[in-house]
């Protein structure tokens, strides 16, 4: 037996292919630890994909729609507030009274003094702008 098994290694030898082989070399893939940055999206998204956790602080935006009322209320307010700019800019005082805060905004030779007061706090809060120049 051991002659058959000395021929068959023999005949294996001669007609296997030649094996060639070289150094093994690491490339990392994570872009942190010096791999391909491009990655990195592919990586973040798979991560997310298996994280089960979820925030019990976070909201779902989509869950809190406003009304149209309080679309309405929002859109006049910021109406108000570009027309009372506006009209300071022509050099008119103006004050501006909303459910949760009060405006107030005066030219003073060409510096604007705007003051808003948090109804709620009572916190004030006093912005003053310079070097604007009128349309003309």
């Amino acid at each position: 037996m051991s002659i058959f098994f000395r021929k068959a290694a023999l005949i294996a030898l001669i007609v296997s292919p030649s094996v060639y082989s070289s150094e093994l070399v690491y490339t990392p893939v994570n872009p942190s630890f010096g791999g391909n940055a491009l990655n990195s999206s592919h990586l973040f998204n798979h991560a997310n994909a298996i994280n089960d956790y979820e925030d019990p602080s976070a909201r779902d935006i989509f869950d809190e729609q406003e009304s149209a009322l309080d679309r309405l209320a929002s859109s006049l307010e910021s109406r108000l507030i570009s027309q009372l700019l506006a009209d300071v800019g022509n050099g008119n005082t103006g004050q501006l009274e909303t459910d949760d805060f009060f405006l107030n905004i005066v030219d003073d030779s060409g510096t604007l003094l705007v003051q808003i007061v948090d109804k709620a706090t009572g916190e004030s809060t006093e912005i003053s702008v310079s070097g604007l120049n009128p349309d003309l």
